[in-house]
């Protein structure tokens, strides 16, 4: 069921550092060929910082722990490809369905190939209007069940951030900003929230990894890395683009996982394409943090 790379089968089997990495942003986030230039751009960081990068999708009834340079540039060029969570990760397997993994489906899939570290953009979380929709993402449970430490700029910035910190408190999920006391919102440096937590170094964070293995805790944590303050789009110009882009949606009946891929595209126009170059560098530097993790870990 699983298929590893050779450089992700041959790190692992040695107990070198290892970063898993999503693939929905390959799929979902932007067109060809900016999408296979920005999965190799964030594969290189992490080579780079001295880790073996292992980017995760479904293909052919398999799940892929790192692809191929051929097999990633299938990827980016495929259509009418799923969006996979825990709920329809074993279907897309028993039907040969093609499938990017989100959040949750990511760690699912790192944790079953022993990889301890995922970096990615930025978590799911509550949505507004939640207390009406219910519509809360399956990344904050994954976050209390599956022991993986996850790199984002926090959550996306069009959640429900209060809630969404409530939810992972009540979960039991740590949450440790990155380098200051803020918790980040995607974009933006800070939220106009506190983290919970704060840690400074690599070492730190791969420490309270493995202190949790320890304790037999379950569950992994969240590491809120702010975007680099030179890429941030300031909270003040973004909140009435979200705003617009969220009314626009709920008019057009939008639900459920087209949700965040529409306000996303949405906030790209808005923003002349500010956002997603935003999105592309803090990804790249949640990579990096990602990587100098997995290497501290590697050294136990």
């Amino acid at each position: 069921m699983i298929i590893m790379s050779r450089a992700v089968d041959a790190a692992l089997a040695a107990g070198k550092p290892v970063v898993a990495l999503e693939s929905t942003i390959i799929t979902h986030g932007m067109p060809y060929p900016q999408n296979l230039d920005t999965a190799r751009a964030v594969e290189a960081e992490i080579v780079a910082a001295g880790a073996t990068p292992a980017t995760i999708a479904v293909m052919g009834g398999k799940i892929h722990i790192g692809l191929e340079d051929t097999a990633l540039e299938a990827l980016a060029r495929a259509k009418d490809v799923m969006k996979l969570s825990r709920a329809d990760l074993a279907v897309a397997l028993a039907s040969g369905a093609t499938g990017a993994t989100t959040v949750a489906a990511t760690m699912i899939c790192a944790a079953r190939a022993g990889i301890q570290v995922f970096a990615t953009g930025g978590i799911g979380g509550v949505h507004q209007g939640a207390e009406e929709s219910f519509d809360i993402s399956a990344d904050l449970r994954e976050l209390s069940e599956t022991p993986v430490t996850v790199i984002a700029a926090g959550a996306k910035a069009i959640l429900d951030l209060p809630k969404t910190l409530e939810v992972l408190e009540t979960l039991g999920v740590p949450v440790i900003a990155y380098g200051q006391e803020a918790f980040p919102a995607f974009w933006s440096r800070d939220s106009g929230l506190s983290a919970p937590l704060r840690m400074d170094s690599a070492a730190e964070i791969a420490a309270a990894h493995r202190a949790r293995a320890a304790l037999d805790l379950p569950g992994g944590q969240l590491i809120a890395n702010p975007i680099p303050r030179a890429e941030e789009l300031s909270r003040g110009m973004l909140a009435p683009l979200i705003a617009r882009a969220q009314t626009e949606a709920a008019k057009a009946g939008i639900t459920g996982k087209a949700v965040t891929p529409f306000l996303l595209n949405r906030l790209f126009e808005l923003t002349d394409g500010r956002s997603l170059s935003a999105n592309i560098a803090l990804v790249k530097n949640n990579a990096r943090l990602g990587a100098a993790i997995a290497v501290e870990l590697a050294l136990a």
